[in-house]
């Protein structure tokens, strides 16, 4: 028997890391029988943060010291849980949040550019001089950004250059930022042209944009979201957009996801895209990196370099 620390590798997804751990650790991926055979060695498990980690698996496993989510999200895991068992938990820290905010201000210009509806419009024989269409430019457009992460930040950065007009709301201020904070969610939609979702979700905030912050958006606003499709009410955003109570939507997140395709069939004015914000080579690399150091440091017994609980 290898006297190598066992570290489970919590989904299938997560299967191309199994030969990067088995360097190093006696990988052992859960979803085969093998791995439920070994709860009880498991001292570390590589987990895909947003997939709830259920509480019977963890009490499943007594050595259990570190829940290591390979991704940026963690809101599968239940921290005050962690810090009860004294088990630690890491993540992938900023490892995509440039890359995320690429696709925010991608999905920002698919939509109020038309671009994916032109695509559309040429390649069906719709593009002739009569049908010529003129769309919304960015320049002075006021984008509100709902979570001022790294993600949030990112999207600002850039927003800045194209030179659209930010604001924000968080629950807690963060005086040093140079953008203003709104009074509420509700005020920032009511003087937001796009409101983007990127804040970090947990129960607190589920559903969060609900239909009174769309219809503060209003028939001219866009709702963009790239952090979790739990924080927006999906069957009020479908209604919005189907009543014209809400200008349009560009989305790369769902509840649930995948998400049913039959859903958003004969949706108008939505841009969608199957949670690819993040799911870039660079980006899984880092968060690979990532992984590795934060095992390491823990079966060193050193400072681990994504601590969140």
């Amino acid at each position: 028997m290898s006297d190598r620390p066992v570290v489970l590798v919590g989904q299938p997804l997560l299967g191309p890391l199994i030969p990067l751990l088995s360097a190093h650790y006696d990988a052992v991926p859960l979803w085969e029988e093998t791995g439920h055979a070994r709860l009880g060695e498991a001292r570390a498990i590589v987990w895909a943060g947003e997939f709830p980690l259920e509480q019977a698996l963890v009490e499943a496993m007594p050595r259990l010291g570190l829940i290591a989510c390979f991704t940026v999200g963690y809101d599968g895991v239940d921290l005050e849980d962690a810090r009860a068992r004294g088990i630690a938990v890491t993540h992938g820290g900023d490892a995509n949040a440039e890359d995320v905010a690429d696709h925010a201000i991608g999905l920002i210009l698919a939509h109020r550019r038309w671009i994916v509806e032109g695509d559309r419009q040429l390649r069906a024989g719709g593009w002739t001089i009569e049908a010529k269409t003129r769309t919304h430019s960015l320049r002075g457009a006021r984008l509100g950004i709902v979570g001022m992460g790294g993600i949030g930040m990112a999207t600002a950065r850039r927003a800045e250059v194209m030179r659209m007009r930010i604001g924000w709301w968080g629950p807690r201020d963060k005086p040093d930022l140079p953008w203003p904070r709104a009074e509420s969610l509700l005020a920032l939609a009511q003087d937001s042209d796009i409101l983007l979702v990127a804040a970090r979700a947990d129960e607190s905030n589920r559903r969060m944009i609900d239909a009174g912050v769309m219809d503060a958006l209003g028939p001219q606003g866009v709702l963009v979201n790239v952090a979790r499709g739990q924080l927006v009410d999906e069957p009020a955003l479908v209604e919005a957009l189907r009543s014209g109570r809400l200008g349009g939507a560009a989305l790369d997140v769902f509840d649930p996801e995948p998400t049913d395709p039959a859903r958003w069939a004969d949706v108008p004015n939505c841009v969608l895209t199957p949670h690819t914000g993040g799911a870039t080579h660079e980006a899984v690399g880092r968060m690979a990196s990532s992984l590795l150091a934060n095992l390491a440091a823990h079966f060193a017994g050193d400072p681990l370099p994504n601590r969140i609980a």
